[in-house]
């Protein structure tokens, strides 16, 4: 069921409208129904009642001999007479005496007979039980067969053209003591959908369905340019105010969120320049020391001296240039990311490292370039410089695209693996060039791939070979995730 129910906004408003339209009219159809086939066995009831009265008051002014014949030319298939010497209308359990009838009737004969009967059935087949009861009180009577030479008739008695319905049975005792009995069949309303309903039902639903799409398009208008500026705001990607437009709602949203993007904008503008200013402005007091440093007379002092401060200028120098280019907007493109990661491949091999790359097939991705190559670049060189050697490829799920990053180095402690991203960490303390940087890579990495709505993790993997004692990592895996655009 929840594949083929719509996912859209406007898809499911156009069902929900649908349905309960429909549902509105199956309930309509049955409310109307009902009083109309109420209406119709009324109306046939009255009409088969005032029959029976005027059949009776015309047998009433026939002479007995000729009573037999006038009531074989007054019967039909819908209606049928029969005399005997008791009342039709016994104790069975499938008849129920209706007083509301009686009465009827009985004024209809304005007291022109002594006693007056009338009873139901809700069976559908009432004149074949009021063929076999018939039978039962005309038994041994020849005018059934035969009167006066004519040739029998066809008993009809059990044939019922129409729609099932509930029968009708009235009984009256004469003046001269027999009881003239009467069968009929109420017939029910035909439950069929008629025409009318059933185009105005279809007309409806096209309106509906019309108002629908108009009011689901300027609603999910607003929501759709939100969730994609949402997810660009999310990427890093910049770009203009949204347009407030729609629904007082919808422009509220809007408008709340065209000015959380405003102040985180200007919190991160103000994060960035300060640290660009601070790292500026530590350039001048570090030159100065080094020159006063230059004329320590104790050579061991001077030469520890100036290493401190090198190595302070390198982390002012990495400092600002970060903050430079996250100061720099970057315009998002689509590039082929399997050639943007075997390029940069290459250009690490043409530097002399070693790197294995397993690209893949073509993939068009939309990104900001330059910054998810650096983050790129800081990883595989982070598995060359500790891990000897890097192994990266592509993998692709339903919703994301993964980098796998494989080093052969010895792994770090699990309770390091957050650790390792804050600014300025570094597993290996001696802060020698030879050794390793400053600790900015990896801090730099995760930012640039969480701005594009991705992350990066770590974890350690088993050494081949290795025997139950020895657990030792056999190397590090860094896995750069990007979300499927």
């Amino acid at each position: 069921m929840k594949r083929l129910f719509p996912q859209s906004l406007a898809g499911q408003m156009i069902v929900l409208l649908l349905l309960a339209l429909v549902a509105s009219h199956v309930v309509s159809a049955f409310i109307f129904e009902d009083e109309r086939r109420a209406s119709v066995r009324n109306a046939v009831r009255e009409e088969a009642i005032t029959a029976i009265a005027t059949s009776t008051k015309l047998l009433l002014d026939t002479p007995v001999e000729a009573r037999k014949r006038v009531v074989r030319q007054v019967s039909s298939r819908r209606l049928r007479y029969w005399f005997s010497n008791a009342s039709a209308i016994g104790p069975d359990r499938e008849l129920r005496l209706s007083l509301k009838d009686r009465d009827r009737l009985a004024g209809l004969l304005e007291n022109a007979v002594p006693e007056v009967q009338v009873a139901v059935t809700e069976r559908p087949r009432f004149f074949r039980w009021a063929k076999q009861q018939r039978k039962r009180d005309l038994a041994g009577d020849q005018w059934a067969e035969r009167d006066r030479g004519d040739k029998p008739r066809k008993d009809h008695t059990h044939d019922w053209p129409g729609p099932p319905g509930f029968g009708l049975l009235a009984s009256m005792r004469l003046p001269d003591g027999s009881w003239l009995n009467a069968a009929t069949v109420v017939p029910g309303a035909a439950t069929a959908w008629q025409w009318p309903a059933l185009v105005s039902m279809v007309v409806m639903a096209v309106l509906i369905a019309l108002i629908a799409v108009v009011m689901a398009r300027r609603i999910a208008r607003p929501v759709t340019r939100l969730v994609t500026a949402a997810d660009r705001f999310g990427r890093g990607e910049d770009f203009p105010p949204l347009p407030e437009d729609g629904p007082p709602e919808l422009r509220r949203m809007t408008a709340s969120f065209n000015a959380m993007r405003t102040r985180l904008q200007r919190y991160v503008e103000d994060k960035t320049r300060l640290l660009a200013a601070v790292s500026h402005d530590l350039r001048t007091p570090i030159t100065s020391m080094r020159l006063r440093a230059e004329f320590i007379e104790n050579e061991e002092t001077r030469v520890k001296m100036i290493e401190a401060l090198e190595e302070m200028e390198r982390i002012t120098d990495a400092t600002l240039a970060f903050a430079r280019e996250d100061a720099v907007q970057e315009d998002t493109r689509t590039l082929d990311l399997a050639a943007l990661l075997g390029s940069l491949c290459d250009d690490l091999r043409d530097l002399g490292k070693e790197v294995e790359c397993t690209p893949g097939e073509r993939l068009p991705y939309p990104c900001r370039p330059v910054a998810l190559k650096r983050a790129l670049r800081n990883l595989i060189e982070n598995a060359v410089t500790y891990g000897e050697r890097a192994r990266v490829r592509i993998e692709r799920s339903e919703d994301s695209l993964s980098i796998v990053i494989e080093d052969d180095g010895p792994g770090i402690p699990e309770e390091a693996f957050e650790r390792v991203f804050m600014p300025f960490e570094r597993m290996e303390e001696s802060r020698n060039r030879e050794t390793g940087g400053i600790g900015l890579g990896l801090s730099i990495a995760r930012s640039i791939l969480r701005s594009h709505g991705g992350d990066v993790t770590l974890r350690n993997r088993p050494a081949r070979n290795q025997s139950a004692h020895n657990r030792s990592p056999g190397g590090l895996t860094a896995t750069a995730s990007l979300p499927k655009i």
